[in-house]
């Protein structure tokens, strides 16, 4: 497993990391504990040391799981989580439920409880809209905990270029997680290179395109109750994405999988630090490490994925 830096923060992280969102078992379908551990035991053991989870993953399911995985092995593992997500919603008094810095600092802390540690390394503003009266709480609380040695790392989770430079209108920001794949690329135009040029650390979301980029959809692909993708066989991007995907399985040669040149795709942007694809087995875990091994993408790779981009 190689290693990068995080951005400017110096914290070396593995360049493939673990997305525990779908172990939380509230959006991707039914998910069994003992496995879920399982998966994230076989990443660390490969190589991975970068997990990322966040409160509202199972409603605290995720961080309780990744809790028993970084115990006894807490200084070998940088955990990231994030907090805020639920921001666009009102407490009974009509309040922003984040609007105060000693409300971000509650759902810290309650973080912290669940994943039974007294530091985070990186800590992410889930809010992913424009800038609200939560943006300035979560810019605040961030200082504070940094003051206090509670986090190495903070950033936020969005794709919103504008926002993004507002949270780091003091330089202060350190990372930002966002939404970038083979399928996905609207982040190469502004996002990236500013990430780049400002030593903050890209942490890659949906890597896989929500399992899109493993090539085993099909038309007649249906999802389990509870799984978020349930009804994407009957939007009609899904088709075209299906069609873009078939295209792409000329990438998958030799021993490599389309997933993994997914991955390095991802990978090969200087700007990236970390991408975090999720995983329920260890199966899944192993074949998403096995990228890190594998080549970079050739020229006539990336011609094929911009030609089938274009088209």
């Amino acid at each position: 497993m190689y290693t990068r830096k995080l951005g400017k923060t110096g914290i070396d992280v593995s360049e493939i990391g673990f997305g525990a969102w779908a172990i939380g078992g509230d959006a991707w379908g039914p998910v069994d504990d003992a496995q879920s551990l399982r998966a994230m035991e076989a990443a660390a053991e490969l190589g991975v040391n970068f997990i990322d989870t966040a409160d509202v993953y199972g409603n605290g399911r995720s961080e309780t799981l990744v809790a028993k995985l970084i115990e006894g092995r807490r200084d070998k593992l940088v955990v990231s989580t994030k907090g805020g997500l639920m921001g666009h919603h009102r407490d009974p008094r009509g309040e922003p439920v984040y609007g105060q810095p000693a409300k971000v600092i509650e759902a810290f802390e309650n973080s912290l409880r669940r994943l039974g540690t007294d530091y985070i390394d990186v800590y992410f503003c889930h809010l992913w809209w424009d800038k609200t009266e939560e943006t300035e709480a979560f810019m605040d609380a961030f200082a504070q905990l940094k003051r206090d040695g509670k986090v190495r790392a903070v950033g936020v989770s969005t794709e919103n270029f504008d926002y993004i430079k507002h949270f780091n209108r003091d330089g202060g920001l350190d990372a930002v997680q966002l939404d970038y794949s083979i399928l996905n690329r609207s982040v190469e135009r502004e996002v990236l290179p500013y990430l780049q040029e400002q030593g903050i650390g890209a942490v890659v979301r949906g890597p896989l395109r929500m399992g899109m980029l493993t090539g085993k959809f099909q038309a007649a692909t249906t999802f389990p109750e509870g799984d978020i993708r349930r009804n994407w066989p009957n939007e009609a991007w899904f088709a075209e994405s299906l069609s873009k995907v078939e295209a792409l399985k000329g990438l998958a040669h030799g021993e490599r999988t389309l997933s993994q040149a997914a991955l390095r795709f991802v990978l090969n942007h200087p700007a990236v630090s970390v991408a975090i694809p999720g995983a329920k087995t260890a199966e899944q875990a192993a074949q998403n490490v096995s990228a890190s091994a594998r080549p970079l993408l050739s020229e006539d790779d990336m011609r094929i994925i911009d030609q089938i981009q274009a088209g």
